[in-house]
């Protein structure tokens, strides 16, 4: 138990990062889906503040609280658009870790890294559970930005990909990121594309992580057999989402609720139900979602030729069961900074 007489654990940006390289991602966020198929874990309602910043950009800042296998917790995670031509990361944040007999928050650590790791593992989870990871060869990144060198770092990571094709809607900032790719990941054999169409043909795996609200990717553009992973939620068009052979979702119910994500708005005109209800010729009913998926109960197989498309909208258990581990990890390695009350 802590109270207001113990010290308040703070972790940096570097600490987090480094603690991390001790965790299995993927292992902790799949432990994340199945404590909430189980009840063990879950989120309560996020809160949404969004304005436009002084240049006319989008800015926003969301909370997400979540309890995970007994501890509770929350994310606060910023973002504005302009930050890019800033020079600025789009995103930051923190999290928060409570006592969960006392309330009392116990650690407050750097948010940006866990929130960018934990919506890779997602990813990557429900890649290898629908694909081997090892053959995932070549993938497609649509978005040349911080959550998309972090899908490519965790899947080399696990010893796949040998070549990346990237598009950004800023050919610079592509060419910049292919650099900074190479050097990082020097196995890997990196181009870029000035067309999104071209990136997706190209490749049996693509990750959309940009930042846009107007849908643009055609199901007439995936490979047969191929995985799109809608990290961004809204670059895959309506005919992706009503049209692919398989569609799984990471929280339906978070998915419905929101009238700002193309998916949601299907929903909420019936044209997309929910996981466990019958299609119609009006309306496509999501395959699963991805605790039965990870723990094995999707009944239907996937063939070599499915086209299969992974939406996941973003639960902040993940965040709270990654940070736990890493909060963990650092009470026993001693790691952070101190603060008192």
């Amino acid at each position: 138990m802590q109270d207001l007489t113990t010290p308040l654990r703070y972790l940096d940006g570097a600490s987090v990062v480094a603690l991390c390289e001790r965790i299995d991602p993927l292992e902790v966020v799949t432990e994340a889906f199945l404590g909430v198929r189980a009840g063990r874990s879950g989120v309560a309602p996020e809160a949404a503040l969004r304005w436009t910043a002084p240049d006319g950009t989008a800015a926003r800042s969301l909370i997400l609280p979540a309890r995970h296998e007994g501890a509770y917790g929350c994310k606060i995670i910023n973002a504005c658009i302009g930050n890019l031509d800033r020079g600025l990361p789009r995103a930051a944040g923190l999290i928060m870790l409570y006592d969960p007999e006392t309330a009392v928050p116990v650690c407050i650590m750097e948010g940006a890294h866990i929130s960018a790791l934990r919506t890779a593992a997602v990813s990557l989870a429900a890649l290898r559970a629908v694909r081997p990871l090892d053959t995932v060869d070549r993938v497609a990144l649509l978005g040349c930005g911080r959550q998309g060198r972090t899908h490519l770092e965790l899947l080399a990571s696990l010893g796949a990909l040998t070549s990346v094709v990237a598009y950004d809607l800023a050919p610079e900032r592509a060419v910049a990121f292919a650099e900074e790719l190479r050097a990082a990941l020097p196995g890997v054999e990196v181009e870029t594309v000035t067309e999104a169409e071209k990136a997706v043909r190209s490749a049996p795996v693509t990750i959309a992580a940009t930042t846009t609200t107007t849908s643009y990717v055609p199901l007439e553009w995936l490979p047969e057999g191929s995985v799109f992973v809608n990290v961004s939620l809204d670059d895959a068009a309506e005919d992706v989402l009503l049209g692919a052979d398989h569609l799984f979702v990471d929280d339906w119910h978070l998915v419905s609720e929101d009238d700002t994500r193309l998916l949601g708005r299907l929903a909420q005109a019936g044209r997309a139900t929910a996981p466990g209800t019958t299609s119609t010729p009006d309306a496509r009913a999501v395959d699963a979602d991805l605790a039965t998926l990870l723990s094995g109960g999707y009944g239907r197989p996937i063939a070599a030729t499915d086209r299969t498309v992974i939406n996941p909208f973003g639960m902040g258990v993940h965040d709270v069961a990654l940070a736990t581990r890493v909060h963990e990890t650092a009470r026993e390695a001693g790691a952070g900074l101190l603060l008192p009350r």
